[in-house]
């Protein structure tokens, strides 16, 4: 296939355009950054620019993971983050859909995000009694700033586009993969691999699983129609775990995985002493028929190895 992707100078586009690529497709990059993987310099804002490359490259299917990211809230105004996540979504779907358009379908990155409200939140800071089980039946949905707020948006043109025009649309809620430093850094005496090891349990994937995960959507589209994902490591957990994550992470890890605080010790690692929240794939895997290779054990396999 012609394929476009957005965001293609970026973390995940750095290993989406080539796995593509393995795969014999024809993928052409837009990003406002020049890179190597990147053949359109621009921004998805420009809607002149859109369709010049939808018709000039004849493109197919669209992978749109191009965005301002939740990072550039303290770099960019509230009003670029309108004009890229909702314009921008908007241009790409309605040239998508225009007259003489070869392109059969669309996946979006969305981000989970999107679904943690101020009371979800709150959890980390003792406001709650469980941890939040969240699966794509949450509602309602109050994301608590403008990414979130604006991704949400994007994802309703998703399905509007679809009802109106029958494109099929797959929306991705990705967990937390950027390498920037994480918000639950806080939480612990270490940061950095040590947090990113710890979210394995509930919201973190790798780069890797992520671009497999915009793979098996694309693949996956026609037949789905339109419909969004929870994408995340399957989680060890259950739902009777929620309290306990709350109060005493650390316990409920060791009845999962009683070595790990052998193999963490060995690193100078601490793990959460709170979970706020657990993110539950069983959707993707079920209907999506994708499952993250890289969660929490296997990244202690990999440690104990």
């Amino acid at each position: 296939m012609r394929i476009l992707v957005t965001g293609s100078s970026g973390w995940l586009g750095q290993t989406l355009v080539p796995r593509l690529r393995r795969d014999g497709h024809q993928v052409v990059g837009l990003d406002p950054v020049p890179s190597p993987l990147t053949e359109i310099v621009g921004t998805i804002a420009d809607r002149a620019m859109v369709r010049a490359a939808m018709r000039d490259f004849g493109i197919e299917a669209v992978i749109h993971s191009g965005a301002l990211h939740k990072p550039n809230i303290e770099t960019h105004e509230r009003s670029d983050f309108v004009a890229v996540n909702i314009q921008g979504t908007l241009n790409l779907l309605e040239e998508a859909v225009a007259a003489g358009s070869t392109v059969n379908r669309f996946v979006m990155t969305s981000t989970t995000s999107l679904m943690i409200s101020k009371t979800v939140r709150a959890g980390r800071d003792g406001g709650a009694e469980r941890a939040a089980w969240i699966t794509e039946e949450l509602a309602p949905l109050q994301p608590r700033n403008i990414y979130g707020v604006t991704k949400y948006a994007a994802e309703h043109l998703c399905r509007l586009t679809h009802e109106l025009h029958g494109l099929p649309v797959v929306v991705l809620r990705t967990g937390r993969f950027f390498p920037e430093e994480d918000d639950m850094a806080h939480a612990i005496s270490q940061s950095g691999e040590n947090t990113k090891a710890n979210e394995l349990l509930f919201r973190r994937a790798t780069v890797e699983d992520m671009a497999e995960a915009h793979v098996a959507a694309l693949a996956k589209a026609p037949d789905l129609g339109f419909d969004n994902f929870i994408i995340a490591p399957r989680t060890p957990f259950t739902r009777a775990d929620c309290a306990g994550l709350i109060h005493d992470a650390p316990a409920v890890v060791r009845r999962y995985f009683p070595h790990y605080p052998e193999i963490y010790a060995r690193r100078g690692w601490t793990m959460f002493q709170s979970i706020d929240r657990v993110y539950d794939a069983t959707k993707a895997a079920e209907r999506l028929g994708f499952a993250c290779r890289t969660g929490f054990g296997e990244m202690l396999a990999a440690l104990e190895s």
